[in-house]
């Protein structure tokens, strides 16, 4: 049967680890939330389906891929009982709360698209989920008739998070929601402390972005006839015009001296670059680009750059023998030198001392907090309803150990 093939390749990668997530996963069939879907597609581990476009083709609504599921099932820890909130409706995701919450326990499902909650609707009756509560209304401001809730879930990506989230949210609750932070989208588990948010845990997952109150675009500066972008989520550039033309400057290369191996997951390079390089962007490149164009490494969607005044620099690998990569920094402009070391700094820090590690902490508040009431953090990024503090973990090797590389680490 392709659902325990699934649940089994889910098992082996390490994702699905709890009694309890692997019951509801061989329970629920994901085929009866996406019937004109191919079934080999539906039970794909590691793909999501698209259920809904806009009329330039992108998408609006999905089914999640299983392991994006599990692994927020995982980091959710729901217990019997529980009164939970989806934000993001669909309908496979709230039966597999209502399994895990049991008879005792209630979920709300809600979504702003009324296309969506129909479906979510009528797939949730016919597959004997009728006690789902499906709610068509704005999430941005959740769903205070059914609160105060042990749990959010959040299914579409979010900019920020709203007062609403926190305050209808039981002290010692648990949100999980897909955060960007600087263009990186980390589904993050966060415990609700005093008003506050504590990260328990973060990995990089895809989710289509969210749309109404909470909507937010990001900055694109498009180069080379718009065979190359540059993505700033939180810090457009001052003056985009200094970057005209800068892709025809030949590029200065720089080995930065760190490296990756072949299968390594990377997403704390691009957290830690974020979070300590000035002008960081993310670099997007077409496929039909021309062999001149920017090859970065994580090729068309995740690619990290960065700019300084006139000057573009991103990060590319060159392979090495057998699994090794190594790490070099590709620098456009007038006076690339100062900026391609700055990068390449930052890649070797990365490798000493969090290659492998287990990423920052986010702490979340409410941007009304005073100044002074803040802790100490690495970084900060404010938004419109939140500030998030992100700190770094000392290095496990500044202590005589190792860093270990775990491939379930983020």
């Amino acid at each position: 049967m392709l659902r325990n093939q699934t649940v089994d390749a889910l098992k082996e990668a390490g994702t699905v680890v709890s009694a309890r997530v692997e019951a509801v996963m061989r329970a629920v069939p994901r085929e009866a939330f996406a019937p004109e879907a191919d079934l080999d597609a539906v039970y794909e581990p590691w793909n999501g389906l698209v259920t809904k476009r806009d009329e330039d083709g992108r998408p609006l609504s999905s089914l999640s891929a299983p392991d994006a599921q599990a692994h927020m099932l995982e980091q959710a820890r729901i217990e019997p009982g529980m009164n939970v909130l989806e934000i993001g409706s669909g309908g496979m995701n709230a039966a597999y709360l209502s399994e895990m919450v049991g008879p005792t326990g209630r979920v709300t499902t809600v979504d702003i698209d009324e296309f969506v909650t129909d479906r979510t609707s009528r797939f949730l009756d016919e597959a004997g989920y009728s006690r789902v509560n499906v709610v068509l209304a704005d999430a941005e401001h959740g769903v205070p008739e059914h609160a105060p809730y042990d749990r959010i879930l959040v299914t579409v990506g979010s900019w920020d998070v709203p007062p609403a989230w926190i305050d209808q949210l039981v002290d010692g609750g648990l949100l999980v929601v897909p955060l960007k932070v600087m263009g990186l989208m980390r589904t993050v588990a966060l415990v609700r402390e005093r008003g506050r948010l504590v990260s328990e845990s973060a990995r990089q997952f895809g989710f289509v972005p969210m749309q109404g109150a909470g909507a937010h675009d990001s900055t694109e500066l498009v180069l080379r006839g718009a065979a190359v972008r540059l993505v700033f989520d939180e810090q457009p550039p001052v003056d985009p015009s200094r970057l005209d033309g800068v892709l025809e400057y030949e590029p200065l290369v720089v080995d930065s001296g760190a490296g990756l191996r072949v299968g390594e997951l990377w997403a704390t390079m691009q957290m830690w670059l974020a979070t300590t390089v000035p002008g960081f962007c993310r670099i997007m490149v077409d496929q039909a680009a021309n062999e001149a164009s920017p090859r970065p490494l994580g090729g068309i969607h995740t690619g990290m750059a960065a700019i300084d005044g006139a000057n573009l620099a991103y990060v590319a690998s060159r392979r090495l023998g057998g699994n090794d990569l190594a790490l070099e920094v590709h620098t456009y402009g007038p006076s690339p030198a100062a900026l391609a070391e700055v990068v390449a700094e930052q890649l070797r820090i990365w490798d000493r001392d969090h290659r492998g590690g287990p990423g920052p902490q986010y702490l979340i508040y409410p941007t009304a907090t005073p100044g002074e009431q803040l802790p100490e953090a690495d970084f900060v990024v404010g938004k419109r309803h939140s500030r998030v503090l992100i700190s770094w973990p000392r290095p496990a090797n500044t202590v005589g150990r190792d860093v270990l590389h775990h491939p379930n680490h983020q």
